[in-house]
């Protein structure tokens, strides 16, 4: 028999305040592997056993001692730190996903339900293996610029065709790096995950798309031209588009929606660059 074993301690918060570089808040989740955790498992031996409760405590104390500003930075700092503390860890798949504040000033911000910055890293004893990035749970709206026509019509196909209509998505975005390492500094290599969404609204504000395909290709098109450091972006995007209630007989561009139904359109696409 074969075991596959992994333990940690998951959605870890912590908030560090610097005088100079402010606020970096985020959720940490800790996978640790190794197989000399197998008789934990097979013989209740927990003599290489690092409590869960203990790894939530090194995180604050990494948050305090990490010098940086970005949380891909953090994860790998933390991830470092745990293997030199810890002989019997293997390895570690580590992800931190941010939560994000709105500055009002200098010292006052509030917290926001908005998209938020993702990282997921594995670092084990031989150094960063993988690097993923990302900006979720964005949520965009546009109301005119955007079209789904001349799609493939059966017996069973009841959706009209437009040339132009309003488009509501829900989008994920993540990203690799050519040179992972590139990502955990603080130097001009490392993307902020801001810019990237920024990039991707300014996109969706100034392209006329025939589908959310057409949007997301020429998003992926656009953040790889503009990012050299990028190796591959990809996306999951959501068709919410609102149903039509109601509509102007006077003008038919003047209409009432409401919320969709709960089934929705998915949209997956991974562009890499050529080797």
């Amino acid at each position: 028999m074969k075991a596959g074993i992994r333990y940690g301690k998951h959605n870890v918060s912590f908030y560090r305040t610097h005088p100079v570089r402010g606020l970096l808040a985020g959720r940490v989740s800790i996978d640790v592997f190794g197989d000399n955790f197998l008789p934990a498992y097979t013989q209740g031996d927990n003599r290489d056993v690092v409590a869960t409760d203990t790894m939530k405590n090194f995180v604050y104390a990494m948050a305090l001692e990490y010098p940086g500003a970005t949380h891909e930075g953090f994860a790998a700092f933390l991830g470092r730190r745990l293997l030199e503390t810890y002989p019997q860890m293997q390895w570690l798949r580590i992800e931190v996903r941010e939560m994000p504040f709105v500055k009002h000033g200098a010292k006052l911000l509030s917290p926001v339900d908005d998209d938020y910055g993702w990282v997921e890293l594995v670092i084990g004893r031989d150094g960063l293996r993988e690097l993923r990035c990302g900006r979720r749970n964005l949520r965009l709206v546009k109301l005119t610029g955007s079209a789904f026509k001349d799609f493939a019509r059966d017996a069973y196909t009841t959706l009209p065709e437009v040339s132009d209509r309003p488009l509501f998505i829900y989008l994920d975005v993540h990203w690799r790096y050519a040179r992972p390492d590139d990502g955990v500094t603080d130097a001009p290599a490392h993307i902020a995950s801001e810019a990237v969404r920024d990039s991707v609204i300014a996109t969706f504000d100034a392209f006329v798309s025939m589908s959310i395909q057409h949007l997301v290709h020429e998003m992926g098109i656009r953040l790889l031209k503009q990012f050299g450091a990028l190796s591959e972006v990809s996306f999951e995007a959501q068709n919410r588009l609102w149903d039509t209630s109601k509509v102007s007989q006077t003008d038919p561009l003047t209409r009432v929606f409401s919320d969709p139904k709960p089934a929705h359109g998915f949209i997956g696409l991974t562009l890499r660059r050529d080797a």
